[in-house]
């Protein structure tokens, strides 16, 4: 599950909580220390299977626990800082180690028992055995850290603040996107164990919108009872590979795809009658075509084989229809977080023009636009700009635009045509803003701006180059991901005079 896992803008794919005190989450990071530890030891002599006691000194920036067998570095998943644990070594890399806890001798107080049986099995539940408190106070460090690592200008100075939480850090996603497979007689929709293609069965995770979790076990059911083709990966043969159900905070309406590796879909019309009478709040019904062995979720081709086209979400008062393959943030409280407090860092007015880069389907943009002069939008997925220009014209919203193009195409477009921007606000996917477009930004130096980021490595990375033309005011955190090492966070930048 990733979202997941990971943040993409391809289409094919607040409560703050009162901590007290600030809890523990290791010893500051050191890269440089860390790569001496590395380099010395090399020569460690150990081997996969060996088990000895670990000293866990902190969390990588993915949740992992870090401790040093010898001087080298060694990773333990499900491991908190502080701990004393016996591991037992599953790699051997010329620079790490890679581990798992076998017993924990001392443990931080920090840890909890996970509520989901098999967080310590799959991805998505990387500190499910923290406290929410710790969890938030690490997700402050992981832009601490790679702020350290990548040292922009004035990177001591910036305003790292608290993060911003959820009251219930659980139920939160409003997709699920799991794969279906036959393990002997029995048909399992669940997510496989990390590193493997092992699929294990989840009738219950707790991150889940229950109503998602809901349409895949009924339907899971529903395949079983109609003896529907199922696709066996060794043979890379059978049609339905995977389920893939979204919700409505709005409306309570669910959308149901299944992602299948024949065009054909042998039985979908008793399928589709058994869901209108088991599912009611199935409300449209795809299939979406992406034919053999492949990582890749979701192929090109989706059609429709019942009900509405779409399923509509209300964003700060504006309606968004969103299609089967629409990008979406997966957790609807925290979205709305990250919308305000982008409104609020950017300090718009009438005014202004504003440009939203990496648009998907016009959420940020289209939010923003009754409080500024007008707003365009560019994004290279053809389908994405068709929804962003319905979703403006469903909301009557007449000054906003969106166009096909990269930014070094649109950029200087614009400017040719007399319109210059005053304002721009970023959300890249994982891999950061291309380079062209940090070009354009220090070429064109909107007044404005504010970057939505989804992983603090890259935002260091891309601070290199905008501190040379603009100054971090703050960096606000915000726990998109519950339970799991992902961080996101809301970036107040100013232009230097």
């Amino acid at each position: 599950m990733t979202e997941n896992t990971n943040k993409k803008r391809a289409y094919a794919q607040k409560a703050r909580p009162t901590t007290g005190k600030k809890p523990y989450y290791g010893k500051k990071f050191d890269p440089r220390r860390q790569d001496r530890r590395q380099a010395t030891g090399d020569g460690v002599d150990v081997r996969i299977g060996q088990n000895f006691p670990l000293t866990i000194k902190r969390l990588g920036i993915n949740g992992e626990g870090i401790g040093y067998f010898k001087r080298k570095i060694v990773f333990v998943p499900g491991a908190l800082p502080d701990e004393v644990a016996v591991v037992k070594v599953t790699d051997v890399q010329p620079k790490y180690i890679a581990a798992k806890v076998l017993k924990i001798r001392e443990k931080s107080p920090n840890r909890v028992a996970p509520r989901d049986e098999y967080a310590d099995e799959v991805g998505g539940f990387e500190l499910e055995h923290m406290t929410y408190p710790a969890q938030l106070a690490f997700k402050k460090d992981v832009v601490a850290q790679a702020l350290e690592k990548f040292q922009p200008r004035g990177w001591t100075d910036y305003d790292l603040r608290d993060t911003i939480g959820m009251a219930n850090p659980y139920e939160y996603r409003n997709k699920a996107q799991f794969p279906v497979r036959k393990i002997g007689d029995k048909l399992s929709v669940g997510m496989y164990k990390r590193s493997s293609h092992d699929l294990i069965d989840l009738p219950v995770v707790h991150t889940q919108d229950p109503a998602t979790m809901k349409v895949l076990r009924t339907v899971r059911d529903l395949l079983d009872k109609l003896s529907v083709s199922i696709y066996n990966e060794d043979k890379n043969r059978g049609t339905v590979k995977t389920i893939v159900a979204r919700a409505s905070h709005t409306t309570g309406e669910v959308q149901l795809t299944f992602v299948t590796n024949t065009d054909g879909f042998p039985g979908d019309a008793a399928l589709i009658e058994a869901i209108n009478q088991a599912l009611p709040e199935v409300t449209g019904i795809f299939q979406n075509f992406n034919p053999g062995r492949t990582s890749i979720v979701w192929g090109e081709e989706t059609i429709k084989l019942w009900g509405k086209d779409y399923i509509e979400e209300t964003i700060m008062g504006k309606t968004f229809q969103l299609s089967p393959r629409a990008f979406m943030q997966l957790n609807y409280t925290q979205m709305t977080v990250v919308y305000n407090e982008a409104l609020a860092a950017l300090d718009l007015t009438h005014a202004d023009k504003l440009v939203d880069a990496y648009a998907g389907v016009g959420t940020i943009g289209l939010s923003l636009a009754d409080k500024v002069g007008e707003v365009r939008g560019m994004e290279i997925i053809p389908e994405a700009v068709d929804d962003a220009n319905i979703n403006a014209e469903i909301n009557h919203i007449t000054n906003a635009k969106y166009e096909i193009g990269t930014a070094e195409e649109l950029f200087p477009k614009w400017q040719a045509e007399g319109w210059i921007a005053d304002a721009l606000v970023v959300d890249p996917p994982r891999t950061g803003l291309d380079t062209a477009l940090r070009r354009e930004i220090l070429r064109t130096k909107p007044e404005k701006f504010v970057y939505i980021s989804c992983n603090a490595s890259t935002l260091a990375r891309d601070l290199v180059d905008l501190t040379q033309a603009y100054q971090v005011e703050y960096i606000q955190s915000i726990d998109m991901f519950p339970q799991t090492a992902r961080w996101e966070g809301v970036v107040k930048l100013t232009r230097r005079d």
